[in-house]
């Protein structure tokens, strides 16, 4: 039977720490059964809560940060078939969740944007996330997905490796390759994709890697201009 997630939360289901804190709860009550990611109200995820960050100072930072490591990590470790049925926006952090998942699918709405606008906010990726991000998008695709930080239709996606499919009814089409993912040997699926993606965290970047390399992350997260940058994208 498949579990559902479904992301409800203020500001277009926009990240932060009682959001993870949820999203992690229902993957240990999950146990290794097929998962389906939604959002609520026709929004998958924005991206982060950035009215809740742009007043953190860099230890808090810091923190949330290492936060938001740890909680990709464990969607993308997830030990069984995970799915994202994309109804809505799934921009930086939200698209970083639909790369976690083994399967996206969205609506073929033109008006829908999907991608990792980071660089045009000033920032970098925390370290594991940077793994990760970089496994999921297709080689060809580092330098228009990660490095132009274009926000794209899911026609583009599609073509760029963000999705798997294009469906009238997402929701239906994850469910029903959950059902066929689901179906095959489990303990064959878990260890292979142990095996394709790593057993914990410190397979995805090292501790001390990880400690150095998300403290120097911090330090373009809380500059004045990263925090105007991430002011007016609220305004828009």
């Amino acid at each position: 039977m498949v579990f559902e997630i479904k992301l409800a939360h203020p500001a277009k289901n926009a990240i932060d720490t009682s959001l993870m804190a949820f999203v992690l709860e229902q993957l240990r009550e999950a146990d290794g059964r097929p998962v389906l990611i939604t959002g609520s109200d026709n929004t998958f995820c924005a991206g982060l809560n950035l009215k809740t960050i742009t007043g953190f100072d860099g230890p808090a930072m810091r923190m949330f940060l290492d936060r938001l490591d740890h909680f990709m990590s464990a969607l993308y470790l997830y030990p069984g078939p995970i799915a994202a049925a994309i109804n809505g926006h799934a921009i930086a952090g939200g698209c970083v969740i639909a790369l976690c998942c083994d399967y996206r699918v969205a609506a073929a709405d033109p008006a829908l944007k999907i991608g990792l606008n980071e660089v045009a906010l000033g920032v970098r990726f925390p370290p594991r996330i940077h793994t990760i991000v970089s496994r999921r998008v297709p080689v060809q695709h580092h330098e228009r997905v990660i490095l132009a930080a274009e926000l794209v239709d899911p026609v583009t996606a599609l073509d760029l490796g963000l999705l798997d499919a294009l469906s009238e009814d997402p929701v239906q089409n994850a469910r029903d390759r959950l059902a066929k993912l689901g179906a095959l040997p489990r303990d064959a699926y878990v260890a292979t994709k142990r095996d394709l993606r790593g057993r914990g965290e410190t397979d995805l970047c090292p501790d001390a890697e990880h400690r150095k390399r998300l403290d120097e992350a911090v330090e373009t997260w809380i500059t004045d201009e990263t925090r105007n940058r991430m002011l007016a994208a609220l305004r828009r």
